[in-house]
């Protein structure tokens, strides 16, 4: 069973536990590691925790929320072998994946439906990276963190 991590900020509380819930129903074992109430609190450092616990955890994938899905993304891509993609479409979620192989999805509670962010979810977990012609890119943007 892949193990899916998922940090967020206070933005959206229910959001970020209707998606917990979806995606504990589609089967994954998924490990909460964000804040779980609507008091501010700073998105790096949940954008981080999930972020390394990716890259210690081989084979598993995360997704990080906030707002809008833009700061938790730049601070989760500042760890390395993280490729977050913050997307708002399923499309965006299917190429992130095919093309890029981002390993972390990024959502934004206040740009996102719940229901659309389901889908995106699902889209996200369910498609591969392609390799190919990608992987020659994905090394360059590892070259580029090291």
């Amino acid at each position: 069973m892949q193990k899916i991590f998922i940090g967020n900020d206070h933005a959206g509380p229910e959001f970020v536990q209707d998606i917990i819930s979806h995606i504990k129903e589609s089967g994954y074992d998924v490990e909460h590691v964000g804040s779980f109430g609507s008091k501010s609190v700073d998105y790096p450092e949940y954008a981080e925790a999930t972020a390394r616990k990716v890259v210690e955890n081989e084979g598993s994938l995360g997704i990080v929320i906030c707002g809008t899905g833009i700061g938790i993304s730049i601070a989760a891509n500042k760890v390395q072998g993280i490729r977050c993609a913050n997307c708002i479409s399923p499309y965006m979620a299917e190429l992130s994946r095919q093309h890029n192989n981002a390993n972390v999805l990024a959502l934004g509670a206040r740009i996102v439906d719940v229901e659309n962010a389901k889908i995106i979810v699902d889209t996200f977990l369910r498609t591969e990276f392609e390799g190919g012609r990608h992987q020659k890119r994905i090394e360059k943007i590892d070259a580029i963190k090291r």
